[in-house]
């Protein structure tokens, strides 16, 4: 699937995404307002509707509730983490996980230099860890955001969802000789049950080990 949401600035691109029906929150616009995109990619056109390098490896994706807990697998340059963190408000926290040190380094220093009371106020947090296995410590979560294509929706994270939570995962899926990916909405119902809902066609990197990733 091709966007046609570039912009030339922050509010060019999310007016475009406005434009399309793609951004259709406002808690979500208010956070890409706040949180600007080029800080956290620092590759020229920063502002265009694609994933962006960020070094080893991983890309920021395509930009296509207070007090709550959240999750961000893969949170790579921590542009999503910092959005969340804007929108989940002072009484929420939001984790960020990443198996390559360098990128916590990077995540965490693009926050202290935009939002430095993330951190200082606890209510983002960056860990080291494999993000098919979630973070268990910091959980259950109203929000988990998984940005690299899993091969089947990871259990692991599903168990971490809160009652009422929602997961927002790429999976890999195949049809005859055809493999690509889709986004998957992940809801845990108040009752337990699941309810898994496809979204869109996408392209992610995989979500996989530091030694795999880095290999290509």
């Amino acid at each position: 699937m091709t966007w046609h949401c570039n912009g030339t600035t922050n509010q060019e691109m999310i007016d475009k995404l406005k434009e399309a029906k793609i951004l259709t929150s406002d808690t979500a616009e208010a956070a890409m307002i706040a949180i600007d995109r080029g800080k956290y990619c620092h590759e020229p056109d920063p502002y265009l509707d694609r994933p962006r390098r960020i070094g080893y490896n991983v890309t920021i994706s395509a930009p296509h509730m207070s007090g709550a807990r959240a999750l961000d697998v893969g949170s790579g340059s921590g542009y999503l983490t910092a959005c969340m963190a804007h929108m989940v408000g002072p009484e929420g926290h939001v984790i960020g996980v990443e198996h390559i040190p360098e990128l916590i380094e990077i995540s965490t220093r693009n926050v202290l230099n935009d939002c430095p009371e993330y951190i200082k106020e606890g209510r983002v947090k960056f860990v080291e860890a494999d993000g098919r296995e979630g973070y268990k410590p910091a959980g259950p979560y109203n929000a988990i955001h998984v940005g690299a294509a899993a091969d089947t929706v990871p259990e692991q994270l599903i168990e971490q969802l809160a009652p009422g939570g929602r997961l927002i995962v790429p999976v890999v899926a195949v049809e005859g000789f055809q493999k690509f990916q889709d986004l998957l909405q992940v809801d845990k119902n108040h009752d337990g049950s699941i309810t898994q809902t496809k979204l869109m066609h996408v392209s992610y990197v995989p979500l996989t080990d530091p030694t795999s990733q880095l290999q290509n």
